[in-house]
């Protein structure tokens, strides 16, 4: 894939082998007008931008879900947890591509979201959700967040809830003690959980595809058009090495937050 980004790109797609140039990685910020001159662009950066923040927003949304349920998991008796961690996983059992499938009849005009928005009457005219940003946002939010809540309960199980009755018996409310007990002690966690939820999130294709049809462009979809119907090889590896870029400092940044919260751990 190195060699292909800095290759030519044959007619009907493949890479002319022997003919290296860096013009896929220019063709990032620069385009050629009728006169063969480069005018600056910020077409395919726009869509850099809009994965990074739907990633970021996924992320964060997964972060808000998450966490409760898995607090709330932690706090049951054992018996119970297993139960509950089952019920989480049971959708992953079934394929990614049917679940968004049974989202397109729930988010399309007349869906289910619609018509119970009607029978409670908060909404009466047309959602229009399908095909849109929103109804990717949810398709992430729903694919990704049991990776959220389970690397965030294997660190609330570890926690000694003795703390919790020592905060309690010192004057602590619950507020204070999930802010300065709860919540330090499961960072790592929520950092590895966040990881397993950007990295991914931020290439994702298949979601943005059904849900987001061709309207809402990420970068795996501009990826997968290089190879299909632009027949473009070389932009397309360099588009993939520019992600994969984007997914080493994503992992970089929550190794230097993971080294961080170790420190607080020790502290706690």
């Amino acid at each position: 894939m190195a060699i292909a980004s800095i290759s030519s790109a044959a007619d009907y797609g493949g890479i002319l082998w022997g003919e290296f140039s860096a013009s896929a990685y220019t063709k990032l910020i620069f385009e050629q007008d009728f006169d063969e001159q480069k005018v600056f662009h910020l077409d395919y950066l726009f869509v850099f931008l809009r994965s990074f923040e739907l990633a970021l927003l996924t992320t964060f949304g997964c972060l808000i879900l998450g966490f409760p349920v898995a607090l709330f998991i932690a706090l049951q008796p054992i018996h119970y947890r297993n139960m509950l961690l089952i019920l989480i996983s049971i959708p992953m059992w079934a394929n990614l591509l049917v679940r968004l499938y049974a989202w397109i009849v729930l988010l399309q005009d007349g869906g289910g979201v619609e018509q119970l928005l009607h029978w409670l009457h908060l909404k009466k005219d047309v959602l229009g959700l399908l095909y849109t940003g929103t109804a990717t946002a949810i398709g992430l939010l729903y694919a990704f967040v049991p990776f959220m809540i389970l690397p965030i309960y294997a660190s609330l199980e570890k926690i000694d809830w003795r703390l919790v009755d020592a905060a309690s018996d010192l004057g602590a409310n619950r507020w204070q003690t999930l802010r300065r007990i709860i919540m330090p002690l499961a960072l790592p966690g929520v950092i590895s959980g966040c990881t397993l939820v950007f990295v991914p999130a931020l290439g994702v294709y298949i979601i943005p595809d059904i849900l987001g049809g061709s309207r809402f462009l990420m970068i795996g979809n501009l990826i997968h058009l290089q190879y299909t119907s632009a027949h473009n090889w070389p932009f397309g590896a360099a588009l993939s090495f520019v992600l994969l870029g984007f997914a080493l400092l994503g992992i970089l940044l929550c190794r230097f937050c993971s080294r961080k919260a170790g420190k607080i751990y020790e502290c706690v």
